[in-house]
């Protein structure tokens, strides 16, 4: 479901990026060798010795909760060893990670079949088109199968909490529209299609009685509903009501069945400009219980004898463990963690101790738990960090500056941002700065690990910022709102007024400024290039869309109608020409500065036409370009092989055009 979060690769265009490719840094043992999985153009051959340093940053290790054992105290996590994460068990706090799933391909989740924890169920995403398959590990045997068609889209599978069945929605019928699915994994042939629905869909719980299934259904970032099916099939019913045509849309998010089987625990900012815990009875009655934060409730868990709530909340970036009695409404005692982000929050079966996983500036993503009843709070695991010493990593100080407009109140609009500045013993004077836009749009930068970007700060001397420009998550849906169509370019305003802000620190440069993103933040990158260019020094675009038009076009089926809705619709003609208006690649002269650009080939969500047509059009326009493109990934870079090479290709891209003095000569 969507979070406040396939196209056909032509021959021509892999053989043509080959044939450019630079055979010297493939041959000479000095230099970089370039993956067989990729194919860059007008990158230079990198020595060796440039990236020397660069290696313990890329054997950095992350540990992401999945879900607890449904009957004994381990747990399930995502982790990398190898080229991709893949499924581990870990059977005590600091315990040793046993692999259970062994594939080229990440895998992207696994859950445990209640009663028989022995059957697992998988998702892999094959060269990352997003297809995920899902698959069923037999422990005991020691085997898997894959139980999906091969080819379509799986997602959201959710065992009944007997473990009879599973639930999961798929666009096998069409490839547009996400239908309900329900099947024993463990026999063939046993898929049942209980609902054919149209648009996006995700089940959510299994009522207590095994009987009713909630789903939701999203619309866009601020719109979504949620309704209730009988598992055997029957009539949809619905829980929230419909928008009228001119009222304010709702954004329901997640979904738990109470107890009781009569009501439900879910997150809404219905009458409200943030998202909040609520109980809704099934006739809409609607009770509050998340209280007056001001803050958005990213996700929630409850206990299995519905005696506890627990939940995170997001404070200004800052994840916030809270929990309530849900008989009395009284808040319970909670831990106070360290100044970073949570996630993936659930409670153990028969306990009142809920994991998560847990990123923040000193340490990578890493589980941990924490017990309601002992107050106990325990570290899972302790991801590695290359060698290097973690208190040396720059912490983050939140920033507001301010930008072209007001907020509506009559007061001068700031927009936050997480700043990270490098040692200043070590990099005395004014420093060049990254300006790092994250994607979605409906997305938010957050004060996480930064993970090889430690090396941009600490070793490179770069200042780094990670601005959350209007039409960001986690402020509010009037926020959230503010670049929604037609006023897409307000948030590349914010942008130059975020330009405006780095030339008033006495610490920054002003004249040595980048800007990078992936996805909609390439996008941002590219628009910012296309207005900012005498500004800036170069910019780096990660899979980001060039022209909204052309992407809408060819993004795939079953994502075009949802990004309508946030972006216009190309088919309308008015709409067509402000789109055409704001493409970067319409204009592609005003784009003076040095772009790198990456693309995985397989890419479901933004195209590889996307970043074909912009390297083409910044090219003619006599502006140095490097291109790196993987055959093997999608949506961004998963492997290591790839994701290596890419990042070496980055830091040498940003020594040329970023850290000198003086800008390279040309346009």
């Amino acid at each position: 479901m969507i979070k406040r979060a396939v196209f056909s690769l032509c021959a021509g265009v892999l053989f043509g990026l080959a044939a450019t490719a630079a055979p010297a840094a493939e041959t000479s043992p000095a230099m970089v060798s370039i993956p067989d999985s990729i194919l860059a153009r007008n990158v230079p051959p990198i020595p060796k010795e440039r990236v020397g340093d660069l290696l313990p940053y890329e054997n950095i290790r992350t540990a992401l909760f999945l879900e607890w054992h449904p009957t004994e105290r381990r747990i399930l996590i995502r982790t990398r060893f190898a080229q991709s994460t893949q499924l581990h068990e870990v059977g005590m706090p600091m315990g040793d990670r046993r692999q259970l799933t062994f594939f080229n391909d990440p895998v992207t989740l696994g859950t445990a079949r209640p009663g028989n924890p022995d059957q697992v169920v998988f998702a892999i995403n094959e060269s990352g088109a997003e297809n995920f398959q899902l698959f069923l590990l037999d422990r005991k045997a020691g085997n898997n199968r894959r139980f999906t068609d091969g080819k379509s889209r799986y997602v959201d599978p959710l065992w009944s909490h007997d473990g009879k069945l599973l639930a999961y929605a798929s666009n096998a019928r069409n490839g547009r529209d996400f239908d309900l699915y329900v099947s024993d994994p463990a026999v063939p042939g046993s898929e049942r299609r209980v609902a054919e629905l149209q648009g996006s869909w995700s089940p959510l719980d299994w009522s207590p009685d095994n009987r009713r299934i909630l789903l939701s259904e999203d619309i866009s970032a601020n719109e979504s509903y949620l309704h209730w099916i009988d598992a055997a099939g029957g009539p949809m019913h619905d829980l929230t009501p419909r928008a009228k045509p001119g009222e304010p849309t709702v954004s329901w998010q997640r979904g738990l069945w109470a107890k009781d089987g009569q009501s439900i625990y879910t997150t809404g900012d219905r009458d409200s400009e943030v998202l909040r815990l609520v109980r809704l009875a099934l006739d809409g009655k609607m009770t509050v219980l998340s209280g007056d934060t001001p803050w958005d409730v990213e996700t929630f868990d409850l206990s299995s004898d519905g005696a506890r709530l627990a939940f995170l909340v997001d404070e200004d970036g800052f994840s916030r463990l809270h929990a309530i009695d849900t008989k009395t409404g009284a808040s319970l005692p909670s831990p106070e963690l360290p100044q970073g982000v949570a996630g993936r929050i659930e409670f153990r079966p028969g306990s009142h101790e809920v994991g998560f996983s847990l990123s923040w500036a000193r340490s990578p993503s890493d589980v941990y738990s924490y017990d309601f009843d002992s107050k106990r709070l325990e570290r899972w695991t302790a991801s590695e960090v290359g060698g290097l010493n973690p208190e040396r990593f720059a912490l983050p100080q939140l920033v507001r500056f301010p930008t072209f407009d007001d907020d509506g109140g009559g007061k001068k609009r700031t927009i936050p941002a997480f700043v990270y500045r490098p040692p200043a013993d070590r990099f005395p004077g004014r420093r060049p700065v990254y300006i790092n836009i994250h994607g979605g749009p409906e997305s938010q930068a957050r004060p996480e690990f930064l993970g090889s970007n430690n090396y941009v700060v600490s070793e490179m001397g770069v200042t780094m910022i990670f601005p959350n420009v209007r039409g960001s998550a986690g402020y509010g849906k009037t926020y959230l709102k503010l670049d929604n169509w037609e006023k897409r370019e307000d948030s590349v305003k914010d942008i130059g007024a975020l330009l405006d802000w780095i030339a008033t620190q006495p610490d920054l440069d002003g004249s040595r400024v980048m800007v990078g993103g992936g996805s909609y933040g390439g996008y941002m990158v590219l628009a910012s290039l296309m207005h900012y260019s005498p500004r800036l020094r170069c910019a780096y675009d990660a899979v980001g869309i060039s022209n909204f038009v052309t992407f809408l076009e060819n993004t795939s089926e079953y994502r075009r109608d949802l990004r309508r809705v946030e972006y216009g619709d190309e088919r309308d003609p008015k709409v067509r020409a402000v789109l055409e208006t704001i493409a970067p690649a319409k204009h592609a002269d005003r784009m003076t500065r040095p772009l790198l650009v990456a693309q995985g080939a397989n890419d479901p969500r933004v195209p590889l036409s996307e970043s074909d047509q912009i390297v083409a059009a910044v090219q003619a326009n006599g502006a140095p370009v490097w291109y790196v493109v993987a055959k093997d990934e999608g949506h961004g870079f998963q492997k290591k092989t790839n994701s290596d090479f890419l990042r070496s290709a980055l830091f040498e891209f940003m020594r040329q055009y970023l850290l000198e003095k003086e800008a390279p000569a040309g346009r």
